[in-house]
């Protein structure tokens, strides 16, 4: 799907709101199979009810585009964030270290606020066009920060669009991507400004 150099870049304006993201795909294809092979970290800057909120993320994964661990870091107006969370072979995920059973089998994390996740099944699928695909993702909620499962659904209509669909079909979106798999359009949430 994508070239595989060893670092791909993207900055998001939000329409929604006001702010800005900006991520890092980092490849390691010659890692050992205990080693992360990709590493997708970023950080959000945006306005949430009046308050600023500035929220880092660090995100690996294996070679199979399954999430490993993760952290997210930062404020939401004078609250502090620190969330860890992690997924081990039998795909069971802990937050803080405490189980959520809820979210067991679920290989992707989706963050809430952020457009890049969409980039974890996009890869890992690697569907074909007209395609179409169900994975239940373990979903990081903002603002309140818990795991909960989301059942998503990704058809890839063409090159760069895909039909995504969440909560039975409640959200319906026609994401635009970039040959890396990032999103370069999400209609009424984010724009692509840069990216390679």
């Amino acid at each position: 799907m994508a070239p595989e150099h060893l670092e791909h870049q993207m900055l998001w304006k939000r329409l929604d709101r006001r702010g800005h993201e900006a991520a890092r795909l980092s490849l390691d294809p010659s890692g050992s199979a205990n080693s992360a092979r990709w590493r997708l970290v970023g950080a959000a800057a945006f306005a949430y009810e009046g308050d600023p909120c500035l929220l880092s993320y660090q995100i690996s994964g294996d070679a199979d585009w399954r999430t490993v661990t993760a952290t997210v870091t930062g404020w939401v107006g004078v609250r502090s964030i620190e969330v860890h969370l992690a997924r081990n072979a039998a795909d069971r995920w802990t937050l803080n270290g405490e189980s959520c059973p809820a979210v067991a089998g679920c290989l992707d994390l989706d963050l809430n606020f952020s457009p890049s996740t969409n980039l974890l099944p996009i890869r890992r699928l690697g569907l074909a066009i007209g395609q179409v695909a169900e994975v239940r993702a373990a979903w990081l909620r903002f603002p309140e920060f818990t795991l909960e499962p989301l059942t998503q659904s990704y058809r890839r209509t063409s090159e760069t669009t895909y039909r995504y669909e969440s909560s039975g079909g409640a959200f319906v979106a026609h994401l635009t991507v970039n040959a890396v798999g990032f999103v370069t359009r999400y209609p009424h949430f984010w724009q692509a400004e840069i990216g390679s």
